[in-house]
């Protein structure tokens, strides 16, 4: 009997047991901070943004600036020692004036009208240029990336002249051609091919298609036509300058540079192309005191669209004096003030409206006795 009391008062404790038990584990889970109960809570998954896509650039075109002048005749004539005195050993002082407007282009193209060399030489010619080979450098500090020797006065000490001028302008660095020659110059990757001729003043049609193929042939990109040609003093253009311009053009050579006249004639802009019939003298030492004084700077641009097409984009002409000296020559180029009546009267060269006469030029008193 004992034994069954004590039975069933050990069921009633541990029942009491468990409903306490489980009282305190509902009373516990009510008072637990919600702090608490996020903390045991999954949290819910943040999305990583996108970056943002870059626009790819859109490919924009280039532009290059090609500069153009006359003659550079960097010696006197047999007559006088008169460049020389002035530029008194200063190689810098032809161009110290216009040096800015070449220096940052891409190409800076002269006709050289003059011998490079340290021998005596003498010529039966009516006029001869001779200067030290040293001279050269007149063209390295000037600017100039490139020049003709395609003229009247190549032949002037024949061929030890010819030699001897070239052997200076190659110690120098500075690329030339003569007489029916070509060279492809690299202006920032762009192939620039030149043709000079002079052909006794008569470049043709004929041999100027030739010289545009040759040079397409070569690889040539933009071409320059350097054409030696045209009377002496005057301001008008010849029919043959034209033809053989034209012709050049439409053979597919992009500028013709045209030279020998030492006044300037109109520019033509003709079938995509930009036609500098003459640029007249740039620094002359040629003349101590020409009639004419009046020059420029013709800077063409050249366009090279994203897709590789090269094209002429119009030119700008910077009117200048080819002396800085009123009067004389100093051989000096400066520009001439935009607001003056000499940078009008030079616009009216460039753009052939100039109704001037032409220089009477006369040699013959060099001729007699």
């Amino acid at each position: 009997m004992r034994r069954k009391v004590l039975m069933i008062l050990g069921g009633v404790l541990l029942g009491f047991l468990a409903v306490l038990l489980t009282s305190v584990i509902a009373l516990r889970a009510a008072v637990t901070p919600a702090s608490a109960q996020a903390a045991e809570s999954p949290s819910p998954a943040v999305a990583t943004p996108k970056p943002t896509a870059t626009p790819t650039p859109t490919p924009e075109a280039k532009y290059y600036t090609i500069s153009f002048i006359g003659d550079c005749t960097l010696a006197s004539s047999q007559y006088n020692n008169d460049f020389e005195a002035k530029m008194n050993g200063d190689y810098s002082y032809p161009f110290k004036n216009t040096v800015k407007y070449f220096k940052d282009d891409g190409l800076t193209v002269a006709n050289l009208e003059c011998t490079f060399s340290d021998k005596k030489m003498t010529s039966d010619g009516t006029f001869y240029f001779l200067a030290p080979s040293s001279y050269a450098q007149i063209l390295v500090d000037g600017g100039v990336d490139f020049v003709t020797t395609a003229n009247n006065h190549r032949h002037d000490f024949a061929e030890a002249g010819i030699t001897d001028t070239e052997d200076a302008l190659d110690a120098a660095k500075v690329p030339h051609a003569g007489e029916d020659e070509t060279y492809i110059y690299d202006m920032d990757g762009v192939k620039v091919g030149m043709y000079c001729l002079f052909n006794g003043l008569v470049p043709t049609a004929a041999k100027v298609k030739s010289g545009v193929e040759s040079l397409k042939s070569q690889g040539a990109e933009y071409i320059i036509c350097c054409l030696h040609w045209g009377v002496e003093g005057s301001y008008k253009v010849t029919s043959d300058q034209e033809t053989a311009a034209h012709a050049a053009i439409d053979a597919g050579a992009d500028v013709v540079y045209g030279s020998h006249p030492h006044v300037l004639q109109r520019i033509e802009k003709y079938n995509g192309g930009v036609i500098m019939y003459s640029m007249g003298n740039w620094s002359f030492g040629g003349n101590t005191a020409p009639r004419d004084r009046d020059t420029a700077i013709v800077q063409v641009k050249v366009k090279v669209d994203p897709d590789g097409k090269i094209s002429t984009d119009g030119y700008t002409a910077i009117p200048c004096c080819l002396s800085s000296t009123a009067s004389v020559n100093d051989y000096c180029p400066k520009p001439y003030d935009t607001d003056s009546a000499e940078y009008k009267r030079t616009m009216t060269k460039l753009d052939g409206t100039w109704t001037g006469a032409d220089l009477n030029v006369d040699y013959s008193g060099y001729h007699t006795g």
